[in-house]
Order: structure tokens, then C-alpha cells, then sequence
């Protein structure tokens, strides 16, 4: 008899037993066709078999009830199931959603095949999962040896669910779920600078084009550090894929405020030198030091008051005067140009 209960809508499977003493009357035919067994009555007496249970009963040992007929209901009432539904997917253990929100937070998409060529030689084990289409996987062949090795999760699609996954169409063909990182504390970043640093402080910036263009100009001149007060902005997937993979090569730098960054920083012995379109020694007869924060602001308002008068130098690039500023991207290159010809 299999009486157990089977099925997710919570009704009770039923099925039919028999007792032995039906079975020699029918012969051991089937209820159903009729077929298979021999007739009751052509069995002799003698050589009828007898029952397992020396009562006779039905198998199980419970009452056939006083219905005619030889068939009767057994039934198991369904048990509490207190797990938590998981959506139809099977084997899965109980997340909780406060857990998958925080993990989330945690987590960002990048794209963009340069981007993740150096994010994957720089720090592969942030990646989390991954997609690619078809035609970029030859040049991933070494990421996808080393996924595969390290159970990490990737799927070749097409461009459209590429599109969906990455959030845009502009990915380039591949796209990596990584773990973010996290701004360094000023005191740590100032415990293992060298006599040559140049580090940027950006207040206000976060357009993701124009992060990305910043990081690109960072990496070229050699300036390693990033004073922001929202780490995560940096590792947007559209700054990382502006960058072409010189956000390997930066760092997030985070303080008690930016203002508190600052000071941290002209107490190490660094020169604070703002920016400004107006007003300022002219960048070509400026001398920035080897160790210098060097302060930019958003295009529209610039540096508020309190950054302003942290600065020991202020400078100005000169030009025709016909738009009102450089793009903040632009400045920084231009800026990060004549320090390294300084320092270099």
C-alpha cells in the first residue's frame, strides 16, 4: 500500500487497497479489465494458499470497513509545511530578503571588453557571475578557463539578453556582476604613499562619462588615488567602461567629509591646489609639487566656499574665452599633463 502524501497544491493523494481474502475470491485478476487469474470457483479448496496474517485481514492489518465493495479509502492528511516558497525552483535553500538586498547593494555590473579584460587580470576574484556573446569569447578564453576552475558562473547569449542583463546596449559584447570595492581611509592611502603622489579630490562629480574619462587620465599620468565621498560611483558600469580599463589602476579614497580629506592630506605634508576658469596662477606658470591633491569641482558651480579655502595654490588654464569651461574630464587631463612633465 503507498499511502504517502505527493503533490505541492496540498490535496491529499488517495489510493485503494485490497485485502487478501478479495484477491483469492477474484482470482488475483485486475478490478479494472477483468483480465489475468483464474476463476474462484475453479480453485480446490486444498490448494488454496494460505493468508500471511493469521487473522486474515487485509495487508496493513486494518478493517475493510463494511462497504461492499472490496476497495476502501486510505488517506493522509497533508503535514504543515512552514518553508518559505522559492518560486518554483527546487533545491534551493531560504534566502532572506534583507540578506539578498544587502547583497545586491553590494554588487554592480560592468561591461565594456577592455573594462573587463583589466578587470579580470587585475582582480578576477571579485567576479560574480558573467555573461558574453559568442563572437568575443575567443578573446576570453583565458577568463572563461579560469571561471570554469573556480565555479563561477557565466552563459553565452545573444545581444538582446545581453542588453537585458547588462542594463545597456552599449556592452561591448561581455558583461561581469563583481563585488564593489570600498573607499580606502585617508590614513591608510597616507601610511604607504611615496614621495611622488598626486591625488585627486573630486567634489560633486558623479556623471559616470565623466568619472570614467577622469580614471582614464589618471592612469596615464601615474595619479593613483581618488578622493570622492561615494566610492560605489566609480564603479558604475558606465565609468568603468569610459575608463578602458584604467579604473584597474585608481583607487577610492574616502574621509569623515571631504573637507576632513583635505585637511588630512595638507597635514601629510601634501600642497592642496584648486581649480578655477577665472581666477588663479595660470597652469603654465604654476609649479605643483611632487606630492599634491589636486581639487576639482562640477562645471555648473565649481567649488563650494568651504573646499575653496582649503586650497594653499590656486590655479586657472588658460584659453580663448569663448565657452565658459572646460569639461571637468578635459581639465583633469590637462592638469594631470603638466604635473607628470613636472615630475616625471
Amino acid at each position: 500500500m503507498n499511502d504517502e502524501f505527493k503533490g505541492k497544491s496540498g490535496k491529499v493523494k488517495v489510493m485503494y487497497v485490497r485485502g487478501d481474502d478479495e484477491n483469492e475470491k477474484r482470482g488475483n485478476s485486475n478490478p479494472r479489465t477483468g483480465k489475468g487469474g483464474r476463476p474462484a470457483a475453479s480453485r480446490q479448496d486444498g490448494n488454496r494458499r494460505p493468508s500471511r496474517n493469521a487473522e486474515d485481514k487485509p495487508r496493513g492489518g486494518r478493517d475493510s470497513g463494511h462497504s461492499d465493495s472490496p476497495w476502501r479509502t486510505v488517506s493522509r492528511a497533508p503535514a504543515d509545511d512552514s518553508k518559505p516558497d522559492h518560486g518554483g525552483i527546487s533545491g534551493k535553500s531560504y534566502i532572506d530578503p534583507e540578506q539578498l538586498r544587502r547583497q545586491r547593494m553590494e554588487e554592480t555590473r560592468v561591461y565594456g571588453e577592455n573594462a573587463c579584460q583589466a578587470l579580470f587580470q587585475s582582480r578576477p576574484e571579485c567576479i560574480v557571475r558573467a555573461w558574453f556573446v559568442q563572437e568575443v569569447t575567443p578573446r576570453f578564453r583565458e577568463a572563461l578557463r579560469w571561471m570554469a576552475a573556480n565555479r563561477k558562473a557565466y552563459h553565452v547569449v545573444d545581444e538582446a539578453e545581453l542588453a537585458k542583463a547588462s542594463g545597456t546596449e552599449h556592452h561591448g559584447g561581455v558583461c561581469f556582476l563583481i563585488k564593489k570595492r570600498s573607499g580606502m581611509p585617508v590614513s591608510q592611502w597616507l601610511s604607504t604613499a611615496g614621495e611622488k603622489d598626486c591625488v585627486l579630490a573630486l567634489e560633486d562629480i558623479g556623471n559616470p562619462h565623466n568619472l570614467g574619462g577622469i580614471m582614464r587620465s589618471c592612469a596615464h599620468f601615474g595619479a593613483k588615488g581618488l578622493l570622492v565621498d561615494d566610492a560605489s560611483l566609480l564603479e558604475s558600469g558606465a565609468a568603468v567602461r569610459t575608463a578602458e580599463g584604467g579604473a584597474e589602476h585608481v583607487q577610492a579614497i574616502s574621509g569623515e567629509s571631504f573637507v576632513a580629506g583635505l585637511d588630512a592630506f595638507r597635514k601629510a605634508g601634501y600642497t592642496i591646489v584648486t581649480t578655477s576658469s577665472h581666477k588663479g596662477t595660470p597652469l603654465a606658470k604654476a609649479q605643483l609639487p611632487a606630492k599634491v591633491v589636486l581639487v576639482l569641482g562640477q562645471e555648473r558651480d565649481g567649488l563650494s566656499d568651504s573646499a575653496w579655502q582649503q586650497g594653499d595654490l590656486s590655479v586657472s588654464i588658460g584659453g580663448t574665452g569663448k565657452v565658459e569651461s572646460l569639461n571637468v574630464s578635459v581639465a583633469t587631463g590637462v592638469l594631470l599633463a603638466e604635473w607628470w612633465r613636472q615630475n616625471s
